[in-house]
Formats: C-alpha cells, sequence, structure tokens
C-alpha cells in the first residue's frame, strides 16, 4: 500500500556527538514527531523519525504486524545511530513511549536519556479484557486520533483500531512491566493534564517502578494526548534541549 503523504519516514545527517531517536505512537505516524526532530536537526543533531510498520499506510496493514515488528524497526534505528554517534537519546510518544521503555531494557548504558510523552504501559479501558476473544472476530474498533486541543493539526493517523495489533501492543505492555527495574537512565517524562487516550495512571505507574536516580516530570497544562503536535509542543521541545545539553559529554 502506498504510503500517506506526510506519513513518510524522516531523517537528517548531523554531526557525531548526537544521535536522538523520535518514536510515534499507535496507529499514527512520524508526522506527529517531524517538527520536534526538525528543530532538534537545527543544533546539529543526527535524527531519527522512523514510521512503524504497519502504520501510515491504511489500518489494515497494522492487524498483519506485532510489537516485535515496530520493535524491529525502532531497534535497527537506534543501532544505526549508536553506531555512528558518541550518546543516543531515545524519545517516544504514547506507544512509542512504550517502545522507548523497551529499548532501554534491551540496550542499558547505550541509551543516555529518555523523553516519554504520554506514554503508555496499561488501559483502564473494560473491553481490554475482552480483546483476546474479539480479535478473532472483529477486525477494529473506531479509534481516537487527533487527540489534540489545537485546531487544524492532522497527525496523519487511522481512526480505527486495528484489534489483532492492539492485543500485540498489550503483551508487549507485559514484557515491559515485567522488566520496568531495569530502566535505569535518566528520564524526561511529560503528560498532558487533558489526555482522552492513556490515563494518568499511566505516568504514576511508570514514576513510581523505574529504577532512575535522574527523573523530572513536566505536567502540559494546554495539549491534549498528541501533545507533540499541540500549544506545548514548543515547550517540549525546549525542555527537551536542555535535557539532552545537560547529560551531553561535549560543549
Amino acid at each position: 500500500m502506498p504510503i500517506r503523504p506526510g506519513a513518510e519516514a524522516w531523517s537528517v545527517d548531523g554531526d557525531d556527538r548526537i544521535g536522538v531517536l523520535l518514536l510515534h505512537g499507535f496507529t499514527g505516524s512520524p508526522a506527529s514527531m517531524r517538527p520536534w526532530g526538525e528543530l532538534l536537526a537545527q543544533r546539529s543533531w543526527t535524527v531519527r523519525v522512523p514510521r512503524l510498520p504497519g502504520h501510515g499506510t491504511r489500518w489494515q496493514d497494522m492487524n498483519i504486524t506485532r510489537w516485535q515488528d515496530w520493535y524491529s524497526e525502532a531497534d535497527r534505528n537506534l543501532r544505526e545511530l549508536t553506531s555512528r554517534c558518541d550518546q543516543v537519546f531515545v524519545a517516544g510518544l504514547s506507544m512509542g513511549g512504550s517502545l522507548t521503555l523497551r529499548l532501554a531494557q534491551e540496550h542499558q548504558q547505550a541509551i543516555s536519556g529518555l523523553i516519554l510523552v504520554n506514554a503508555a504501559v496499561h488501559t483502564e479501558r473494560l473491553d481490554r479484557h475482552l480483546l483476546p476473544v474479539v480479535k478473532h472476530l472483529v477486525g477494529s474498533f473506531p479509534g481516537i486520533s487527533n487527540d489534540i486541543a489545537k485546531p487544524g493539526v492532522d497527525e496523519i493517523s487511522y481512526d480505527r483500531t486495528p484489534l489483532k495489533a492492539a492485543a500485540s501492543m498489550m503483551e508487549m505492555w507485559s514484557e515491559i512491566k515485567r522488566d520496568i527495574a531495569s530502566v535505569h537512565q535518566p528520564l524526561l517524562l511529560f503528560r498532558s493534564a487533558q489526555d482522552h487516550v492513556v490515563e494518568p495512571s499511566n505516568a504514576e505507574w511508570i514514576l513510581s517502578h523505574i529504577h532512575s536516580s535522574d527523573v523530572e516530570e513536566v505536567v502540559l497544562d494546554n495539549s491534549y494526548h498528541v501533545a507533540t503536535l499541540d500549544y506545548d509542543a514548543q515547550l517540549i521541545v525546549d525542555t527537551s534541549v536542555a535535557f539532552i545539553e545537560r547529560l551531553s559529554h561535549t560543549p
């Protein structure tokens, strides 16, 4: 299937000091992360914004992918960055935040810092208990896309939730929670005060279970779930730049 205009992967090669990997969310696309990446690239940093398998085309394509496919693409980009850059930072929105935590668990010292934006490790939706059965009967449920307070903004995401893919994402959450104690990298966590997709209990759980000693939480008062495209987008950029520069080994 052709990739939707604007949903393409994006990257820029800067110097070899700092690399940043930006991961979009479930049913989303690189469009939600590219503006952030473009501003980071202005600092001569090397930036990667991959398109995760099954995303950016049609929702049916997601149902033939699993969390291991999304992780493999994130892992491939991380390995490429670590092979060329002195330090690498990983940032993720929503399910991209889930992948960020999994990368942190698997790659340990290779990652200098983590940035999470409305990251998910569980859901409180009651229909989650039916998902193992319903996924074999129904292809998708209505989705929640473009949860953005700012008008006229499009994250180029699906308006359906592919159920087989959603069930696989929940399996990934179980893996992450099992190994959460191995997350020790410095963490910058953003969460929106109003999020209609990811409940506040996700941030609470992450902050209370990771073993990072360097942790900063920022509450976004003017943005919904896709905060990277919302009113607080510049705050995310400025705070993440300060976080990376503080942890940078070079001037």
